[in-house]
């Protein structure tokens, strides 16, 4: 059987003539060979017709011009040059003739090349799409199953248009659907390369991908809804055991869904909307989800100790659980998805101390995870103060937001923050330090935050005495290391160079008191010398302090020779800084000294 008569190809006048010629000429060995039966020549052949895909599928041979696959480098010429291959692809396949043998030999190798340049505009994605559901209901779906996840994770091992990612998706849940036996066996085969990249893309994602986001977030979707479907015709345990899987899956996604930008936001709801059907048919409810206990019950049954590497994919399934209910407490159609779910829910928690506390702690994983939007943050602090028996703050949508229309919200929930164990308290502090725009407000949070670690650094040298040792795993504590990392995002900003002074100085001289007094703790007491090691030492005097001083000095000078009301302002406010930045110093090469 012949694939194609190579010398029209030759001949022809398209971009795509040499590559299509020598596409033509793999595809018609291929099929010498398996009508023969040869299977080291179709081997041979399938593996020649992969290698002209992914030479077109890169972008530089996309874009060479040299190659004859692009027209000056347009775009539109290079997507008719990819449709143009898929589709002698795609006529072999169609071919009466062709047999088991070569659909087999090119189910192999193609899903990675054809997905890539699937991902071209134009015909490219349908053709693509009609060739791997071709694999999909003509090969064997446990073996095309594993393909597709090998074609996953060979995307990720260089850049691949989230199109790419689509296609293959939606061939790997068309496959699910076909899968007859030993179903929990291949979900757990399936499952960790789709959220893998789930995980590494979804964060690329801003306000121009959101077209892109969306596709990808539903594709995701389509590997849930074809697990749920599979789980319909299961009994017994097995069953418990899938819906568990699919409700931890459904609540990764939502987590994931939510970590995409601001603007992306609003277009998402549907789909964390879609995951919330799959949750309600895990059996997994709004209390539930509010009080962690349905993720516990669902990582309970995946427990055993084959199923520990599988189970972390599902990292974010507690940030899942919190999300979920913060988006149906932000959005009213899903609120009306929900009925009184949510609200029964919500009072059953408040007249509940134990619930309380439990679904508290349960926001802590939004709340203090820098990888959540504000606009998600705001509803979580609200619904704190509702569960605390407060009256929510009404919600900004303005987007010139006023701070100081979120500052009466905030301070009331640092009155809850004491329901909370004293590890959280640290966590939904730290999360409000990095989200504040406000100088005065950081630094009343920094004044807090050296109120915890004076408690803690107390109940350190109580435990010490007792134990007769300090810090035995040799780890520092949560709450020096907690509070060091916030004086170093005030003394040294993650985005680079030195502090905004003048007008940053009230968090500035909060931070270096933090810093100041978790030093003089560490001088004092059974815990002493315990906390910074000479290497830390040395960071904190040469890369927070030592900058700092001359700054502090040339702006004081500046303004000391200006005689004006602002400039005595500036001098006074920094005064104290000086002050405290130089015993800072002290503090820190005394201790170089004794090291």
């Amino acid at each position: 059987m012949a694939a194609g008569d190579p010398s029209a190809a030759a001949t022809g006048d398209t971009p795509a003539a040499p590559y299509r010629a020598r596409l033509r000429e793999a595809l018609a060995a291929l099929s010498q060979a398996c009508d023969i039966g040869d299977s080291h020549a179709s081997e041979a052949s399938s593996f020649a017709v992969s290698d002209i895909l992914e030479a077109v599928a890169t972008v530089d041979a996309v874009s060479a011009e040299a190659d004859g696959v692009s027209d000056n480098g347009d775009p539109a010429a290079a997507a008719i040059a990819c449709e143009e291959l898929l589709r002698e692809v795609h006529q072999l396949l169609l071919h009466p003739s062709s047999n088991q043998m070569l659909i087999d030999a090119l189910s192999l190798v193609l899903p990675y090349p054809v997905a890539k340049l699937g991902a071209q505009k134009g015909g490219c994605q349908d053709v693509a799409s009609a060739i791997l559901k071709f694999f999909v209901t003509n090969c064997s779906p446990r073996d095309m199953l594993s393909i597709l996840c090998e074609a996953l994770d060979a995307s990720m091992e260089l850049p691949t248009s989230t199109s790419s990612f689509v296609l293959l998706l939606n061939a790997l849940a068309e496959v699910l659907t076909l899968i007859q036996r030993r179903h929990i066996e291949q979900v757990k085969v399936a499952l960790p390369a789709v959220l893998k990249v789930m995980r590494a893309t979804v964060s690329e994602y801003d306000e121009e991908h959101g077209n892109a986001a969306v596709d990808l977030f539903s594709a995701a979707h389509e590997i849930g809804h074809a697990i749920n479907e599979m789980g319909k015709a299961m009994v017994n345990k097995n069953k418990e055991d899938l819906f568990a899987i699919l409700g931890l899956y459904s609540l990764q996604n939502i987590a994931l869904i939510s970590r995409s930008e601001h603007d992306i936001l609003s277009v998402c709801g549907s789909v964390v909307l879609q995951h919330f059907r799959f949750l309600k048919s895990s059996g997994f409810t709004y209390l539930g989800l509010l009080t962690g206990s349905d993720v516990t019950g669902a990582m309970d049954k995946l427990s055993k100790e084959e199923d520990a590497d599988f189970v972390e994919y599902f990292s974010f399934a507690m940030d899942g659980a919190a999300l979920s209910v913060l988006w149906t407490y932000m959005f009213d159609d899903m609120s009306k998805f929900a009925g009184e779910d949510l609200e029964l829910a919500l009072k059953e928690v408040q007249g509940n101390h134990m619930k309380k506390w439990e679904a508290i702690n349960m926001l802590k994983f939004v709340l203090s995870s820098i990888s959540y939007p504000w606009t998600i943050k705001s509803h979580g602090i609200n619904l704190v103060l509702s569960l605390a028996g407060e009256n929510a703050v009404e919600e900004i949508i303005n987007n010139h937001v006023d701070f100081t229309s979120y500052a009466p919200c905030t301070f009331a929930t640092l009155q809850v923050i004491s329901l909370v164990p004293s590890s959280q308290r640290f966590d939904i502090l730290q999360a409000l330090v990095n989200n504040s725009i406000s100088p005065s407000l950081t630094a009343v949070l920094l004044d807090i935050v050296r109120e915890e670690v004076s408690r803690e650094s107390r109940r350190a040298d109580n435990d010490c005495i007792e134990h007769d040792g300090f810090g035995c795993n040799g780890e520092l504590p949560t709450w020096a290391s907690c509070a060091l990392e916030l004086v170093e995002l005030i003394l040294r900003p993650p985005e680079g160079g030195h502090p905004c002074l003048p007008d940053h100085s009230e968090q500035v001289i909060s931070a270096l008191n933090l810093l100041r007094f978790i030093l003089i703790i560490d001088s004092r007491g059974p815990s002493s010398g315990k906390l910074f090691q000479k290497e830390t030492l040395h960071k904190v005097r040469s890369e927070w302090l030592i900058p700092l001083r001359p700054i502090v000095a040339r702006i004081q000078s500046e303004n000391e020779r200006d005689d004006s009301d602002i400039a005595n302002q500036i001098v006074c406010s920094l005064n104290p800084v000086q002050l405290v930045l130089h015993r800072c110093i002290e503090l820190v090469e005394q201790k170089m000294r004794n090291c």
